[in-house]
């Protein structure tokens, strides 16, 4: 039986990286065989395109290579890591996928959505998650809790306005495909959200028997 692809999105500050990793560990206590991983990065090539993505000395990096080496990351991390995992029948959780490049160079920077997709469509050879969790946050709040945590990259210094964009392209994504999308308070403490995603997860992986 193929395995489940679960990947969680927002807006910068959502938290992801935190409910993810206990999201993960509660999987794994009931039994699910998971592997927890990335974007970008998640392999050797892809943490080596991270860095470049993120470093602030960067700036001169335009939005069309932004955009490439995204790609060029993703399509690392779906041959060499999630399908043979999810070949493998295991369970995939991932900290931003493909969304993420609408939401931020489609929805953020204004680049065509369906250039895009076709792009994305290439380097995944098609993959698209089962279930995306949306963690839904006010800009501000979320770029608040960036600089109260000390990770600051490349990315999380566009203005305010290029995050707007970011999360009302999250939202209308969400609003278009209710079926794989489930957006979540992320504003909640974060216990509480991460009830709110075991409840979810743990219901759709019962619902795949």
């Amino acid at each position: 039986m193929p395995g489940v692809f679960i990947t969680l999105e927002g807006p910068e500050g959502s938290g992801k990286t935190y409910q993810i990793a206990a999201l993960s560990d509660c999987l794994r206590q009931q039994g699910y065989d998971v592997l927890q991983t990335r974007e970008p990065g998640g392999t050797a090539i892809g943490d080596q395109v991270r860095a470049i993505l993120g470093n602030l000395e960067n700036t001169a990096m335009r939005p069309r290579t932004e955009i490439l080496l995204f790609q060029a990351s993703r399509a690392q991390l779906v041959e060499e890591v999630l399908r043979p995992h999810l070949e493998s029948g295991g369970v995939v959780v991932c900290d931003r996928y493909a969304d993420s490049t609408l939401a931020y160079q489609g929805y953020g920077h204004g680049f065509d959505l369906e250039q895009l997709r076709s792009l994305i469509d290439f380097a995944t050879g098609g993959l698209k998650p089962d279930l995306t969790l949306l963690l839904d946050v006010d800009v501000r709040e979320g770029l608040r809790r960036k600089t109260r945590g000390g990770e600051w990259n490349r990315l999380d210094a566009y203005a305010v306005e290029f995050h707007e964009r970011v999360r009302r392209g999250y939202l209308e994504m969400a609003r278009q495909d209710p079926q794989r999308w489930v957006k979540v308070d992320a504003a909640q403490p974060p216990e509480q959200v991460q009830a709110v995603l075991r409840e979810i997860v743990l219901s759709r992986l019962a619902e795949r028997g």
